[in-house]
Parts: structure tokens; C-alpha cells; sequence
């Protein structure tokens, strides 16, 4: 069984399944290969990258750039992060019941809690997002 990458003229990708290279060709050439989007039957067969060999410079290159990326990322929310929300620290349950309550004005905030916290507020009612914030990369300034 080989799975192909195929187009119609129609620009429309699509994958089609085939038992070997010569059922596709057989299949094309009856026009049985036919588009799911169009229903045209003017099909080409794509290269995939699937059968590509990378290089070990270009797989380096990938693994880098994802890294780069992931880490971009992390800054982003890191810096959302800060900008957006106070840090109450250790007072996170009590602020959060504050809040929820109407004794302090609502806003965003940030800060620790343990296990024992964390049940309370969920008993309460008070909705909170429990995350671990990545570490905010050193920069060179």
C-alpha cells in the first residue's frame, strides 16, 4: 500500500491510497483518480517530502529553528504575563476571594497557591488557570 500526494488542475490537494505504483498510473489513466473537492479527474502526482532524505545540516537546522521558536513563544507569554496581570505572590488565594467577592476591584492577577488553596477556590466558585510559567530567557542588555 503507498500513499500519494496528489492535485487536481484545480489546484485542490489531496491524498489518494493505492496498492502500488502501477495501480495508480492504471487508475489515472481510467480516470478513476478523481478529485474530492472538484471531482475533476486531471490529476498529478506531487512530490512528497515524506520520501525526501534530509541532511543532518538540514534536520539540525529544523530542530534549531523549532527551538528558536518555542522559545519565542515562552518569551511572549512570559512578557504578556508580566505586563498583564499583578503578582499578589503568596496572597493569590485570598486576593482571588476578594476579587470574587466584591471587596477589591476586579482584575487580572498572578501568584502561588497550594493543593489545599486551590480546592477552596474551586469550592467557592472562583474560576482560575493553573499554569506553569516558562522561565524568562536571560538577554544580553
Amino acid at each position: 500500500m503507498i500513499a500519494l500526494d496528489l492535485e487536481c488542475i484545480n489546484g485542490h490537494l489531496f491524498e489518494g491510497w493505492f496498492k502500488d505504483e502501477k495501480s495508480f498510473k492504471r487508475q489515472k489513466r481510467k480516470g478513476q483518480v478523481i478529485c474530492p473537492s472538484c471531482n475533476e479527474t486531471e490529476v498529478n502526482r506531487l512530490p512528497s517530502s515524506f520520501g525526501i532524505m534530509k541532511t543532518a545540516r538540514e534536520k539540525k537546522g529544523r530542530i534549531t529553528n523549532q527551538k528558536m521558536a518555542v522559545a519565542n513563544i515562552n518569551k511572549q507569554i512570559v512578557d504578556f504575563v508580566e505586563k498583564n496581570f499583578d503578582n499578589v505572590g503568596s496572597d493569590f488565594t485570598s486576593e482571588a476571594l476578594k476579587i470574587h467577592y466584591g471587596t477589591s476591584e476586579p482584575r487580572n492577577i498572578r501568584g502561588v497557591s497550594s493543593n489545599e488553596e486551590e480546592k477552596l477556590l474551586k469550592k467557592e466558585g472562583v474560576p482560575i488557570f493553573k499554569f506553569p510559567l516558562p522561565v524568562k530567557p536571560e538577554t544580553d542588555s
